[in-house]
């Protein structure tokens, strides 16, 4: 049979790297179809290859770091919710089979998640899939897994966490998947392990091709490369490396450009799990946490209690370091069952953000609630997200004032925090002298950036004609940070265009001086600032990369 020729997918980037190596395709699972005894034998059954299972993960464990064993915790609480085996005991009640039980009640529950609107259901499907073979191969009715093969590039539709934390990553590899999600758990380890993933190629064929390319910076994966394509990687891999080694030392120290001028660089958080094997003493704060994961689960909207605990959580991590909680951010592409309107012809555009929240205060007022008592563990300040007119501001320092009189009423500890706004809506960046009345302006690069060049950041054809470096998105970042500076306002930007080296340069060009990435990205950051003269630059008459900014 001929080699098949080169060709090269495009999919999603889910974590940094490069790999080459073979390629190794993940098993289908395939359920036994064969005669079930009776029901009470093939309950006792499920509820022992549930309990195994549950055995496996927790020797899983043994050994893992804290945030890879709070995703195997997490799928352990997922099998002992009796609501995940209460319908399939219920088919065997029926005369179904173990294994034809779990698999269809499985099966039903992955499709519903892998076909949500909202990414972060989507990415659990994968936990899902992970639980359902694991009981199934307890039952004796699931495909091996695949054989491990040292640097090799996992592919398939997907693969689960514990299938990843089973591999040994110590050789290189990557995954290549065509499914998948950069918000998964398994994109999520694979980021700290510093494993390259890319996801979302879509259906293709790869069971002809035998080794690969992958390329987590930019998304892509090169099939049965030939001789040239190999060359060109491996010049490539080379600097890539280079630069990660080169990167690694500045982790540790201080944001200084070349000239010695002190760079802000604090971290963006979405959950407390993050923070548990990263020491505090490596950021100058947080400058972003995301909220909406506490709004995602089964058990409906969180409670204050709830909210207070994880928030209190954070701030007590960060000690004396500034700590910026986001309020609610839902909508757009995070939708929040029973929270956020259905059928929007245009989410980005419509009720999300602040206008979510002001819309549904007796959801706001918990939320600010819980962040008055939380501020007293730390430096809290909180921010608004997708603020467009000052009349939203005004509302809602009026609604924190209240909930801080209330607080006080009922003899409960609080304090009030600084409230400041997301600059993301270009109105605001155009106007900031309209909204002296924050605290603090925090610039989202992310949706400004979609919203000044009208490319949607989720949708890969339009992926190109959203790049922050567009003079237009940095002319706006400039005027933006000289309005705020003009009304003694502090500035910072919290997008992901901080932790990406190549912008760093525009970005201190445009004033600038605090910076707030993913802790991945902290050393990269770093290394990037240093290489920075500031002072040059500006008796240079420095403009950015691409002209006037």
């Amino acid at each position: 049979m001929p080699e098949p020729a080169p060709c090269s997918v495009q999919g999603r980037p889910a974590a940094p790297g490069l790999a080459q190596g073979p390629l190794v395709l993940l098993d289908e699972t395939v359920a036994v179809s064969g005669p079930a005894a009776g029901p009470d034998e093939e309950a006792t059954r499920l509820t022992r290859a549930i309990g195994a299972a549950v055995e496996d993960l927790t020797r899983l464990m043994t050994g893992l770091d804290a945030e890879s064993a709070g995703i195997v915790e997490f799928q352990i609480a997922m099998l002992e919710d009796e609501a995940l085996s209460a319908p399939a005991l219920a088919g065997i009640a029926e005369g179904q089979g173990a294994a034809r039980a779990w698999q269809a009640v499985l099966d039903e529950q992955i499709a519903d998640y892998a076909a949500a609107d909202d990414e972060y259901f989507r990415a659990r499907a994968s936990d899902l899939t992970d639980l359902r073979d694991r009981v199934l191969r307890n039952l004796g009715g699931g495909g091996a897994t695949a054989a491990a093969v040292a640097g090799a590039i996992l592919t398939g539709t997907d693969v689960t966490p514990t299938r990843f934390l089973e591999m040994d990553w110590s050789d290189g590899g990557g995954v290549a998947l065509r499914k998948g999600s950069p918000t998964s758990h398994v994109a999520m380890l694979a980021r700290a392990r510093g494993v390259p993933m890319v996801v979302g190629l879509g259906d293709i064929d790869l069971s002809a091709h035998r080794e690969a390319l992958l390329d987590g910076e930019s998304g892509a994966l090169i099939l049965s490369p030939d001789a040239e394509e190999r060359r060109r990687f491996a010049e490539q891999q080379a600097a890539f490396d280079a630069a990660r080694r080169a990167a690694e030392p500045f982790r540790d120290k201080p944001g200084l450009t070349r000239d010695g001028q002190r760079i802000a660089v604090l971290i963006n958080v979405a959950d407390p799990v993050e923070l548990e094997a990263l020491d505090p003493a490596l950021c100058d704060g947080i400058g972003l946490v995301r909220t909406e994961l506490l709004f995602h689960g089964d058990d409906g909207l969180p409670d204050e209690e709830r909210q207070y605990a994880v928030y209190r959580r954070i701030l007590e991590w960060a000690g004396e370091r500034p700590v910026t909680i986001r309020t609610l951010d839902a909508g757009g592409d995070k939708p929040i069952a029973g929270l956020t309107a259905e059928g929007e012809s245009n989410p980005f555009l419509g009720l999300r953000g602040l206008r979510l929240s002001l819309a549904r205060p007796e959801v706001f007022r918990v939320q600010l609630r819980a962040l008055a008592r939380a501020a007293c563990h730390g430096q809290l300040k909180v921010m608004l997200p997708m603020v467009t007119r000052p009349e939203e501001l005004q509302a809602a320092r009026r609604l924190f004032q209240e909930v801080l009189e209330e607080l006080r009423a009922e003899g409960v500890d609080c304090t009030a925090a600084p409230l400041g706004i997301m600059v993301e809506v270009p109105a605001v960046a155009i106007t900031p002298e309209l909204f002296a009345g924050a605290d603090f302006f925090s610039i989202g690069s992310n949706d400004l950036t979609q919203y000044v060049t009208a490319a949607g950041r989720d949708i890969a054809a339009v992926a190109e004609l959203g790049d922050t470096a567009n003079p237009a998105v940095l002319k706006l970042i400039r005027s933006c940070v000289e309005g705020a500076r003009a009304l003694g306002i502090e500035v910072s930007l919290c997008g992901d265009a901080g932790g990406e080296p190549a912008l760093i340069p525009d970005l201190l060009d445009c004033g600038l001086r605090s910076l707030s990435v993913a802790p991945a990205a902290l050393g990269r950051t770093k290394a990037a600032i240093a290489e920075v003269d500031l002072a040059g630059r500006a008796e240079n008459g420095s403009e950015g990369r691409h002209g006037q900014a």
